[in-house]
């Protein structure tokens, strides 16, 4: 593909990387001409840190969106990760409509759960709203938490290849019948986990090394090297790969430095993402 500009929505974390500090270094190493539109500024992400600030930018986000279709400035992709309200999913879903270029590709990652239960920020009625933006998305990136929430399933710590097919097409139906869903966290036993791609009736797996040690962050770093590589022309199930790939390696650089608990160390391992998209 040719120069892309891609804007991303979702928070600033000042210090954890997490979110826009993630998703605009990985996206411009790809290649990209980023641009981002804040939901809220954070001092640090929430998950650990006490005391931390918080800014909500949800008045801004119509204005903003104005000025671009004023300037007329588009966007080849707009990618969507943790928002603050149901006002701020309603507000997305018209810049979907407001300030997309023509054959601009929605990417939706629904930043909302994990291990079974939603983020302490949201409810039923916010992940029932999610499920509105989910369903105008050409490319859908949740986590089996996620994906139980929006198709309304029982969470299960122990399943089966049925039951990941059974979600993978209840999410497919969520988009109408259209693009892409990439689930991740998709392990059947204990050393190994992976990512789901399905489109069109078919899934393709990619398993990889499970580590133990979890680090906030990495579904923020996965979602930006898929969205990196995908519009670098990659097809669904290689950006799948190569975002797995590169998330690994993040959490392998970091893992041996305990004091480095708030975040993994994505930064000295850009290169390799960049070495990947060359492959």
């Amino acid at each position: 593909m040719s120069y892309q500009r891609i804007l991303t929505i979702q928070d600033i974390s000042c210090l954890g990387q997490c979110s826009l500090t993630v998703a605009l270094p990985i996206l411009s190493a790809c290649g990209h001409e980023t641009c981002i539109l804040p939901s809220a500024v954070l001092s640090t992400h929430t998950a650990g840190f006490k005391g931390f600030t918080v800014r909500d930018l949800s008045e801004d986000l119509p204005a903003i969106s104005a000025h671009w279709k004023k300037s007329e400035m588009y966007f080849d992709a707009i990618y969507t990760g943790y928002l603050g309200s149901i006002g701020q999913i309603d507000d997305v879903k018209n810049i979907f409509k407001t300030n997309a270029a023509v054959g601009c590709i929605n990417i939706v990652d629904p930043a909302m759960g994990d291990n079974g239960k939603l983020y302490p920020a949201f409810d039923v009625a916010y992940a029932n709203a999610m499920k509105t933006l989910c369903a105008e998305a050409d490319i859908l990136l949740p986590n089996i938490t996620e994906a139980c929430y929006l198709t309304d399933t029982e969470y299960r710590e122990c399943y089966d290849h049925d039951y990941v097919m059974t979600l993978l097409e209840k999410l497919y139906a969520l988009m109408g019948g259209k693009g892409t869903v990439v689930l991740t966290g998709v392990g059947y036993d204990a050393e190994t986990t992976g990512v789901s791609v399905y489109a069109d009736g078919a899934e393709q797996y990619y398993p990889h090394r499970r580590i133990s040690r979890g680090c906030h962050g990495t579904g923020d770093v996965y979602a930006s090297a898929f969205v990196g590589a995908f519009m670098k022309g990659k097809n669904a199930f290689e950006s799948a790969k190569i975002a797995a790939d590169y998330t690994l390696r993040c959490i392998e650089y970091t893992q041996d430095d305990p004091a480095h608990w708030y975040g993994v160390k994505f930064e000295p391992v850009l290169r390799e993402l960049m070495d990947m998209l060359k492959a």
